[in-house]
């Protein structure tokens, strides 16, 4: 007999994770468990030195095959990472939330009500509308991530674009040649998928307790030049007039 399709597929990108990564797996599969929602969480692991991808290998034989693996040969960036996680889910509607937590599992089953229910395109989890916060970040890091929306704000009316906690429907993705390979994968995917609705929710980001941060200069510096590629996309290239429909969930 031919395994149904998943419903839904969660793509977590994953270099040095081993701290958490084990409880999250569990967490969002009793996510998928206490909403009954038949989903996939495919692990993205850039070839982790601290063994983050022998981790979730091992815990296949718990979890069962619902949970995927794609090892890389190396640090080769999170937007390439999501869109080989796509390519190796099965489901219609695909997502992407970090390891580390950040990002609460709850919120994928949210999320994933607000698509079906509002039929729209794609959905973002918001740190920036209402019932939406940051927690635990140095004042610096929270101007910096605000300035960042600001500055994304002329290209798409999701106030929080830089966010890495959405869902967007596959049929939508399918296709999507991203030019940021490293940088917000959500904004480059609003504007070079053809994204017609969007729908923000708020959820509450929880800074990483363990770990190292993944914001760096050169990560800075990459996020302005993504952009200056997005704003000639937007207002010259094959996205200029596209209109969005929006949409906000508080």
């Amino acid at each position: 007999m031919t395994p149904t399709a998943p419903l839904l597929s969660i793509v977590v990108p994953t270099y040095n994770e081993r701290t958490r990564i084990a409880e999250l797996v569990r967490a969002v599969f009793e996510v998928f468990r206490t909403h009954a929602l038949d989903g996939e969480l495919v692990v993205v692991d850039d070839n982790s030195p601290d063994g983050t991808g022998a981790i979730v290998d091992d815990l296949i034989r718990e979890i069962g095959p619902r949970l995927v693996v794609v090892h890389r040969a190396g640090k080769l960036g999170l937007g390439t990472a999501v869109m080989e996680g796509f390519l190796a889910s099965h489901s219609p509607i695909v997502g992407v939330m970090d390891a580390d937590f950040s990002h609460p599992p709850e919120g994928i089953a949210r999320m994933y009500g607000v698509l079906l229910d509002s039929k729209a395109d794609a959905v973002v989890g918001s740190r920036y509308i209402p019932g939406g916060r940051a927690e635990n970040w140095p004042a610096r890091r929270l101007f910096l991530s605000k300035l960042a929306c600001v500055l994304a704000s002329p290209l798409t009316p999701v106030r929080d674009a830089t966010s890495g906690f959405f869902l967007i429907r596959r049929e939508v993705v399918s296709g999507a040649q991203i030019a940021a390979g490293g940088f917000k994968i959500c904004l480059e995917l609003l504007l070079r998928s053809p994204v017609r609705s969007v729908a923000e929710v708020p959820y509450v980001f929880v800074d990483r307790t363990t770990g190292q941060s993944k914001m760096s200069v050169r990560e800075a510096m990459g996020y302005l030049t993504q952009l200056r590629q997005l704003y000639v996309l937007r207002f010259v290239g094959s996205a200029r007039g596209r209109s969005v429909r929006y949409f906000r969930q508080d």
